[in-house]
Formats: structure tokens, C-alpha cells, sequence
């Protein structure tokens, strides 16, 4: 059983409504990342969820606080947001970079999953910027200038390529997905599934630690209904998390 930290998805959204003369705004909140926590409560795991505007400033900014969890899971969540918590941003405070205390957490034997979003990787208008942090040099894939979105309306038709222990026993093509970053593995990692010529997940070893890559989404919109519910999508992650605590080999 390993415990995770899983933060980002959610996101606020203001719309103005114009009716003619007369306008007025609506707002409204929203997350993303239940099927991933059910999958992972599924199989025993406990999962801290922090969103987006709560990991703002509530990540943990020393080690001593990460060594609390086994594995911790970005999943668009945007690095400006890890790095200008309000009392930097606002009030001009000096505090520990976060990226670099999980950077270095992470090579004394932490472990890591990045997945996919719009503000993951470099992500839209290349606004998550996660190539010019440290976290750069502890992924297992190299990530490109500028805006690294796939978009695949028309469905893009995953293939494991590697025989892992993550991806044993799940079916060699899975349901397509909607879109995925444009991301290159590094010379000592392993890409286990690719999509579209890309690799869509990627693991590796960073110092003593584990990390992972998946070049997708968690949920929604680059996930469909029929990748949710997909009979491989709960094992998938278990046998991710599985492997990343170290709990499978």
C-alpha cells in the first residue's frame, strides 16, 4: 500500500454571458482526477489530494514533509503554481524552491509521476514551462520549446512496445485518446507505450528513485468515456503506482 500526493487538476472557470444589452458572469469550480483516485483506492493506495489551488500553498516545501508520502503525482498543475506561492508572489518572501525539494527528493529515492494536461510538461502555449525547471533533469523524457500539444480529435491507438511489469498482462492496444504531449525519452529510460509515434509512457530510474511519465491525461477530455472504462484502466495505474513505491518489480 503506498501513500500519494497527487497534486493539481481542478480549475476555475468565469463566463460572461451577453444577452444583447445586458450581460452578467457565472463561475463555477471543477476536478478531474476522480477515476484516477478510485483506481488507486482500488487497489489499497491512499491518495492526499491537494487541487490546484490548494497545492498553491500547501505543498510541501521541505523533504521532511514529502517523506510522508511514497510517490508524488503532478497532473496539470502548471510549475508557476509550485513556485510563486503568495508569500512570494505577493509579499516578496523568500522560501525553498518546491521543484527543487522535489527534485532532490526524488534522486534520494522518492519517486515521481508526471501525467499529462494542458499545463503539464510545457503544455498550452508552453505556460506549464516545466522544461526550465529543475524537475527537467529527473524526468525520464526530454520535453520540447515552446507548446508540446498532440491534439488527436480523430483518436490516436496506444501500443505497448516494452514487456514491464506495469504494462504485463494488459492488452497490447488500448483505447484511443484524444491527445498527449510530444515527448522524447531519455537515453537510459524505458518507453513501454507509444501513441502516435510518440511515447505516452515512460519510466526510469533517477539517482535512487523511481520515475514515471504518461504523456496523456488522467480523465477528461484527452481520456474518452471508452479509455475510462476500459477494463485495463484500474490495473494500469495500480501497477504504475505498484512499481513506482517499489510494491512490484
Amino acid at each position: 500500500m503506498a501513500k500519494i500526493l497527487l497534486a493539481g487538476e481542478s480549475w476555475a472557470t468565469t463566463t460572461i454571458h451577453t444577452k444583447g444589452f445586458d450581460t452578467f458572469t457565472t463561475s463555477s469550480y471543477g476536478e478531474g482526477a476522480a477515476d484516477f483516485i478510485a483506481a488507486a483506492e482500488a487497489g489499497g493506495h491512499i491518495v492526499d489530494f491537494m487541487p490546484n489551488h490548494v497545492a498553491a500553498e500547501k505543498f510541501p516545501a521541505h523533504a521532511e514533509a514529502l517523506a510522508e508520502y511514497d510517490v508524488v503525482v503532478l497532473s496539470d498543475i502548471g510549475a508557476n503554481t509550485l513556485l510563486l506561492p503568495d508569500s512570494v508572489f505577493s509579499r516578496g518572501e523568500r522560501m525553498p524552491n518546491r521543484l527543487q525539494v522535489l527534485a532532490d527528493w526524488t534522486s534520494a529515492g522518492g519517486a515521481l509521476l508526471m501525467v499529462g494536461g494542458y499545463l503539464t510538461f510545457q503544455g498550452i502555449e508552453g505556460k506549464a514551462n516545466y522544461r526550465n525547471t529543475p524537475l527537467a533533469r529527473v524526468l525520464p523524457v526530454e520535453m520540447e520549446v515552446g507548446d508540446d500539444r498532440e491534439e488527436t480529435p480523430q483518436g490516436v491507438v496506444p501500443t505497448v512496445v516494452a514487456d514491464h511489469a506495469i504494462t504485463r498482462g494488459l492488452a497490447a492496444e488500448w483505447p484511443a485518446i484524444l491527445g498527449h504531449h510530444r515527448l522524447t525519452p531519455r537515453a537510459d529510460a524505458e518507453s513501454l507505450v507509444q501513441a502516435g509515434g510518440y511515447p505516452l509512457l515512460v519510466v526510469g530510474q533517477q539517482g535512487a528513485g523511481r520515475v514515471a511519465a504518461f504523456a496523456s491525461d488522467m480523465g477528461p477530455h484527452w481520456l474518452p468515456p471508452e479509455f475510462l472504462a476500459w477494463e485495463g484502466f484500474t490495473p494500469l495505474w495500480q501497477r504504475l503506482i505498484g512499481w513506482l513505491s517499489r510494491e512490484i518489480e
